[in-house]
């Protein structure tokens, strides 16, 4: 099953001066007020409707996004059209990281999974501010380490776990970037981001909905137990968080800001 091509969908586009009060971008958030404001110079901020492509796996990056809100997901494509999805992306997080080390194309596509909103800015401008802004590219730095450690980890869980397992992690990994207890996907989407057959995600929803952890309605999944949905999900959840805590520890006795 393939994740739908391009969309032809219009976005709303306001100045961010306007809308710098709502800011939820943690990264933006963590910013030096110098920087903060050079960089909400040159950011629009833009709607995003589910399925709104952000950028396309070895085409030109145009725009780099700091997401506000929603989820955004890393998929890796293959010749067929099929997908994997093998990080996530919601406030805490930056869509275009390639630029980070001037690279203009990107080897995933990242599509908007549940719809959101963020910040953007224009490649080019991004490039030219990057050199007179070093905390932002230090926490660029780290959250491309971010990624990384969920990409291996998605490799992992997606070879030796089952699919009730993988599903309790991503329902925990969306619910921290989402917040709240509901999380608005089909099974025919959460089949494309676990890389298995949608009859797979029916029976794994199933058994989760079977012990109280979740409820499954069309389109909706809401957590009723967060506790033991954490019990039911496989290690990498929990391996993925001790090891954010611990390099925001690290950061800390740096004497460094955390990402």
């Amino acid at each position: 099953m393939a994740v739908p091509s391009k969309l032809n969908t219009r976005v709303s586009v306001d100045h961010a001066k306007s809308s710098r009060e709502k800011l939820r971008n943690l990264i933006l958030l963590g910013l030096p007020a110098k920087e903060r404001d050079a960089i909400l110079k040159n950011l629009e901020f833009i709607e995003l409707p589910t399925h709104f492509e952000l950028h396309e796996a070895g085409e030109p990056i145009k725009f780099a996004y700091f997401i506000e809100s929603g989820l955004a997901s890393v998929l890796t494509m293959m010749v067929d059209g099929k997908s994997v999805e093998v990080g996530l992306a919601g406030k805490e997080g930056f869509i275009g990281l390639p630029l980070l080390v001037g690279f203009t194309t990107s080897a995933t596509r990242v599509i908007m999974q549940v719809r959101g909103s963020a910040y953007r800015i224009n490649a080019r401008d991004f490039l030219k501010l990057l050199p007179t802004c070093p905390t932002l590219t230090k926490k660029l730095s780290r959250y491309s380490l971010d990624l990384g450690m969920q990409a291996a980890h998605v490799a992992a869980c997606n070879r030796v776990h089952e699919v009730d397992e993988r599903l309790a992690r991503w329902l925990l990994m969306s619910q921290d970037r989402l917040g709240g207890d509901n999380v608005p996907l089909t099974q025919e989407f959460l089949a494309h981001m676990l890389g298995t057959r949608r009859a797979s995600v029916t029976v794994a929803a199933g058994i989760l909905q079977k012990a109280g952890l979740i409820t499954y309605n069309r389109g909706n999944v809401r957590v009723e137990n967060r506790g033991q949905l954490e019990d039911a999900s496989c290690e990498c959840y929990e391996a993925m968080k001790k090891q954010t805590i611990k390099w925001d520890q690290e950061a800390n006795r740096l004497g460094t800001l955390p990402r």
